[in-house]
């Protein structure tokens, strides 16, 4: 599903040569701009939401060129859906306010929680309101619709501080989602008038249609800006949020359809709805911190507690079913010269990427992990030797193989490339039966491994001479 809509755009990387602001003259002071309309000397204040000061025009000139391109075909599409938008009936005006209101009181009892989650998310955040913007692209007309984002949108706005230009964008990008959603669900109509299995099915796929439709516009529009401005190469988590982050998204957009056929069935009953996702909002909040507790913020994968937890679940089950499992101890060689020559920032960008290699290159049940500094952490279950062998040559393949876009000390761009890895494999139970012990054997593979000139896999010192290479 689409990244929350006040983080469209953030990964903006350094500005393109001969973007960079201009500094002051001598005659003016921070905050100051001279102008040339005005007599020599002249300073005027700028203000700080001024659309000349936005840091939109610092990014990639192909971010700028999305942004501005996407909105201009946003605003048209607007446009044209309000000049032939249906006349609005009294029914509609009730309906408005009975969402506008409920959005509002959402909004406003959420409010603590909501500055507290986008604090905390370092990445995409997807936040509740589509139970209101949603459920009015199903009942709404056009000019509604776009009110009931505005008043939302105007809220929110107070929350999240975002840029100007972000801000601008994503309400646009909510704007035409909604539109679309409506003209979709409307072409489908009429709706709530069948009794029959075969007319609940037809209503149930036009609004899973619907939905669709106003998922894939913010997907398009969002997702593609923070792909576009992405100074390290962009992955599907990075750019559309992880699978619980979707599955928020799935359940807020559903809630939405309800509160839509309860808007248009029992009116009164959307009260219950906006208690709902006030209940709804602060279990986001608690997932959220459970997940910050078990995740590591610098590179997004399970931190040691995280990864310790789920390991130790792991090899019970694998010593109840007597099934074999392997630990990799993956350690990036030389990595402090990275740190030394490019900067820590640049340091930070490999371990990002790294962690996001590792995830896509194992299988969904492996649990990758950081174990600290430049170290990470493979337990790979029911695996026998030889695929333990392959699964880590992949591994040291993969991360050979990167070309990490970043900045170097002077934040000007620079390609980390060719770093090689030395990773260290224990087997449970012929190295140890505990995790401690695992892990002590496998940390002594990686000095094995360096010892032996580094880039390269080596088994725990007591193992069998591990089967060569294919």
């Amino acid at each position: 599903m689409h990244p929350g809509p006040d983080d469209a755009a953030t990964g903006g990387g350094e500005p393109a040569s001969g973007d960079r602001p201009r500094p002051p003259s001598p005659h003016e002071q921070p905050g100051q701009v001279t102008t040339p309309s005005g007599p020599p000397g002249t300073v005027w204040r700028d203000h700080p939401y001024s659309p000349r000061n936005w840091a939109l025009w610092r990014r990639r000139p192909r971010v700028v060129a999305f942004m501005l391109g996407s909105e201009g075909l946003a605003v048209a599409v607007l446009a044209i859906s309000l000049v032939y938008s249906q006349a609005l009936v009294s029914r509609d005006w009730l309906n408005f306010g009975i969402l506008a209101a409920g959005a509002t009181v959402h909004i406003q009892l959420t409010q603590r929680q909501e500055e507290r989650r986008r604090n905390r998310k370092k990445t995409v955040l997807i936040d509740l309101t589509a139970v209101w913007t949603f459920s009015a692209a199903m009942i709404l007309p056009v000019p509604l619709t776009l009110l009931v984002i505005f008043v939302v949108r105007l809220q929110h706005w107070f929350i999240a501080r975002r840029p100007a230009h972000n801000f601008i964008f994503s309400s646009i990008t909510h704007g035409l989602a909604a539109v679309l959603a409506h003209l979709t669900y409307t072409a489908l109509g009429p709706h709530f008038l069948g009794t029959g299995w075969d007319d609940f099915l037809a209503e149930f796929g036009a609004i899973v249609l619907t939905a669709a439709i106003y998922e894939a516009i913010q997907i398009l529009y969002v997702g593609g800006a923070l792909a576009l401005g992405m100074s390290s190469e962009p992955t599907l988590r990075n750019v559309l949020g992880s699978p619980a982050d979707n599955m928020l998204e799935a359940i807020t957009v559903g809630l939405g359809a309800v509160t839509a056929i309860l808007l248009a069935v029992v009116p009164p009953m959307v009260v219950v709805m906006a208690v709902a996702t006030v209940v709804f909002n602060r279990l986001a909040e608690l997932d959220q911190l459970q997940d910050d507790v078990r995740t590591d913020p610098k590179t997004g994968i399970l931190n040691m507690r995280g990864w310790s937890e789920s390991a130790e679940r792991a090899l019970e089950r694998t010593a109840r079913s007597s099934d074999q499992l392997a630990l990799l101890m993956v350690d990036l060689d030389h990595f402090k010269w990275i740190n030394d020559t490019y900067g820590h920032p640049a340091g930070d960008d490999v371990l990002r990427t790294v962690a996001q290699t590792l995830d896509e290159v194992t299988r969904p049940s492996d649990l990758v992990g950081r174990f600290g500094g430049e170290e990470f952490l493979i337990l790979l279950p029911d695996i026998d030797e030889e695929a333990t062998w392959d699964a880590a040559e992949r591994i040291r393949v993969a991360i050979a193989k990167l070309h990490i876009v970043t900045t170097d000390k002077r934040g000007d761009p620079a390609t980390i490339a060719d770093r090689t890895t030395s990773i260290g494999v224990a087997r449970h139970p012929r190295h140890g039966d505990t995790l401690e012990r695992l892990l002590q054997s496998a940390d002594a593979a990686v000095y094995l491994a360096k010892e032996n000139g580094r880039d390269q896999v080596c088994f725990a010192p007591d193992t069998l001479t591990p089967p060569a290479a294919p």
